[in-house]
């Protein structure tokens, strides 16, 4: 397994792709290991592929960039703008509170920030507004995606995991409103110190709010009808991914009849792009994952971690604090493809619930997209708006803080996180 490991570190400090760093590595494991049929390598990548539930993630890319194409991305822009725009910060509080509603439609914190940092971003810098704050904005922001259902990184999580993800889109709902209100509490006092103004200086009235929320209705009932749909069990996680392409045609087409046929083909070209992506990095991590079996990788981690503590909220903050520096250097979707098999059995070994888990795990997962320095987040964002990482690293400290808060709070009181899974679950 350390050959294993020094291999994959070695491949991808050369700059080779993450999927064939992975996929040249795991099946080293079954050249050098003498023991293992080098065929299992090959049924490993095959058996990937070969579950139901995964269907749900190429469902919701598509559904994302449907959504994108029909309009609501726009009519979101403009109901966050009404509701938070006269706050101090103005336009700071439009992209956190638009990354939480984004949140239930893209499901993805890097198409999130981008977008932002293209819609967003010129208009923030036009105000005034630096560009190290713009940037941290925008993209520790669309750190409130990870949570917000639907996550496609919650979703990898329970598939590899083998836990509900209909519970982890309920227990992902409170935390994400807590980073939305901890983040727009960092927005308004940098904001107050440094005099920036509110975008407009009165207050909307209620007719405004009303005429906003209106116009945003079919983006702003999307996660509250998957949810409906998982909880009264109409609809398995995989049928709620084809559910919400269904939805984002019916938006596009009936509604809001902005769905062209130009913009479908971009939207199907786009989402094939990164659904090839994703489903690659995927069935290339098959035979890591028999390799870390075959060698009891987890039970080995599960000894040496109970061996450092008995505590079970030590032991969390100790695997949250691993994946936190470990997440500086790996994306996301491949620290949860390789490292949930290894941490799952460990934390419901101590009586952790994983769902709760999964809830802090893809929050510091995702935290390492925005850190340097290999952020895919920070470099979205940082080259759109041409900005140097050492601006944007400054400016992001305050918001990276009040995420670490938020999660230590989360880590120390479950109960947060499992209320609403436990009450309508």
């Amino acid at each position: 397994m350390l050959t294993l490991t020094l291999l994959f570190c070695a491949l991808m400090f050369l700059g080779l792709p993450v999927s064939l760093a992975i996929g040249i590595a795991g099946i080293s494991f079954f050249v050098l290991s003498g023991t293992v049929p080098i065929s299992i390598a090959v049924q490993q990548i095959a058996t990937q592929s070969q579950s139901f539930p995964l269907l749900a993630v190429p469902f919701f890319v598509l559904a994302g960039h449907m959504m994108n194409k029909t309009g609501i991305t726009q009519r979101l822009i403009n109901c966050s703008n009404v509701l938070v725009s006269w706050m101090a910060g103005g336009l700071g509080q439009v992209c956190i509170l638009l990354s939480t509603l984004m949140g239930g439609v893209s499901g993805s914190a890097v198409a999130d920030a981008a977008m932002e940092a293209r819609m967003l971003g010129p208009e923030m810098l036009r105000r005034g507004y630096s560009k190290g704050f713009t940037c941290a904005t925008i993209a520790v922001g669309s750190l409130i995606t990870a949570t917000i259902p639907p996550s496609l990184g919650l979703i990898l999580y329970g598939y590899v995991g083998n836990v509900s993800i209909g519970r982890l889109f309920l227990a992902g709902l409170i935390p994400g409103l807590m980073m939305m209100v901890g983040l727009m509490i960092v927005v308004w006092v940098i904001a107050q110190k440094r005099g920036w103004q509110p975008a407009v200086k009165e207050l909307p009235s209620a007719r405004e709010v009303g005429r906003a929320v209106w116009d945003a209705k079919w983006a702003l009932l999307f996660p509250v009808a998957l949810l409906v749909g998982i909880r009264g069990g109409i609809f398995t996680p995989s049928e709620i991914g084809a559910f919400a392409v269904f939805y984002a045609i019916l938006v596009g087409v009936v509604f809001h009849r902005e769905l062209s046929w130009h913009s479908l083909q971009e939207a199907l070209s786009e989402g094939v792009l990164d659904c090839g992506v994703i489903m690659f990095i995927i069935l290339m991590s098959g035979p890591v994952g028999y390799a870390m079996i075959f060698e009891q990788t987890p039970q080995v981690m599960a000894e040496w971690l109970l061996g450092l503590s008995s505590n079970p909220t030590i032991i969390i903050l100790l695997i949250l604090l691993f994946l936190l520096v470990l997440g500086t250097a790996l994306e996301s979707t491949v620290m949860v493809l390789l490292l949930t098999p290894i941490f799952v059995p460990i934390v419901t070994k101590i009586g952790v619930d994983p769902v709760h888990f999964g809830i802090v795990m893809m929050s510091i997962v995702t935290l390492g997209s925005m850190t340097p320095p290999v952020g895919p987040c920070m470099f979205a964002v940082c080259s759109i708006l041409d900005t140097t990482m050492e601006e944007y690293t400054i400016a992001s400290l305050p918001f990276l803080a009040m995420i670490c808060l938020v999660i230590a709070i989360l880590v120390i009181f479950p109960s947060i996180t499992l209320f609403l899974p436990n009450l309508l679950m």
